[in-house]
């Protein structure tokens, strides 16, 4: 089966196990939490989780719950990083988001659901006794990743630092928190469930945190195209820092070096690979397309 065929079935599995997961009530907010979760998106970071666990030997049937976590922390990120009071986005995945649907209050709401939601999953995943000390390392790790020490660290940063002021070691380290840190939670997941070496679990932890960074500038440059095409002002990101030049270039470097990761571990992953590989595939694709995240 060609990589391409591996990844959409294991986005198809996600989308499934996400519609089990939420809430069909029908209720306002439940409805709410449907609409922004079941919206699309590439499902990226939970594909990471089951493409990890899987080169390190675990079944889909374990990584699945731990997947579906990480991707519902990721949109309840997504729907208060679109609140006026963060980015100020109106559109989400080709459609009004969530704040626009429903109100700012339900999405706030909403948001609090599936961060909450998330760690409620990770709890009840069934695993056989000798992996229940791993589940607990694995909720710790994603609620430092996803917290203070990590995602909410990097969009307070966001929100605070100057324009002006900023430097390129601090800018680096908002999108390595803001971005990188749930790369990183994403396949450090299937890692510990798969019992890695110390060697292989800094190894897979060096490729999410070179992925997670290459992930956040093409979504830069991605922006600056679109902002460029609109003739809107330039909003604060690695290409209106740094030029597009820089950008690309350290693009290609960080892609360069998950692959290197993987070699010098000798971890054998066809899809970890194609993965990061796929983010230098900037030319064909449009902003609205890779909004759909």
């Amino acid at each position: 089966m060609r990589v391409e065929d591996k990844i959409y079935q294991k986005k198809e599995t996600v989308d499934r196990e996400l519609e089990r997961i939420l809430p069909s009530e029908d209720t306002i907010l439940f409805k709410a939490m449907r609409y922004a979760v079941l919206s699309g998106g590439k499902r990226f970071r939970p594909i990471l989780v089951l493409s990890s666990g899987e080169s390190f030997g675990v079944s889909q049937t374990i990584l699945l719950p731990f997947a579906c976590a990480i991707e519902l922390i990721h949109n309840y990120s997504l729907i208060h990083d679109d609140l006026p009071s963060m980015d100020n986005d109106d559109f989400r995945r080709g459609r009004p988001s969530c704040h626009k649907a429903y109100g700012e209050a339900v999405a706030l709401l909403v948001g609090d659901g599936l961060l909450t939601l998330a760690f409620k999953v990770l709890a009840q995943a069934s695993l056989e006794e000798e992996l229940l000390e791993r589940k607990n390392q694995i909720i710790l790790e994603v609620g430092k990743l996803a917290g203070i020490d990590g995602m909410i660290a990097g969009q307070f940063m966001d929100i605070t630092l100057s324009p002006e002021e900023i430097t390129e070691e601090e800018f680096e380290e908002l999108i390595f928190k803001k971005t990188a840190a749930l790369f990183i939670a994403s396949v450090k997941v299937g890692a510990i469930l798969g019992k890695a070496s110390p060697p292989e679990l800094n190894a897979i932890v060096e490729y999410g945190r070179n992925l997670g960074l290459a992930f956040q500038i093409r979504d830069d440059i991605l922006d600056s195209a679109s902002q460029s095409q609109k003739q809107q002002s330039p909003q604060l990101n690695y290409v209106t820092l740094f030029g597009l030049e820089k950008a690309e270039r350290n693009l290609r470097n960080l892609v360069n070096k998950t692959q290197k990761t993987l070699d010098e571990a000798s971890l054998e992953s066809d899809e970890l690979r194609y993965l990061a590989s796929k983010l230098l595939d900037i030319g064909s694709e449009s902003r609205d397309e890779q909004n759909s995240r």
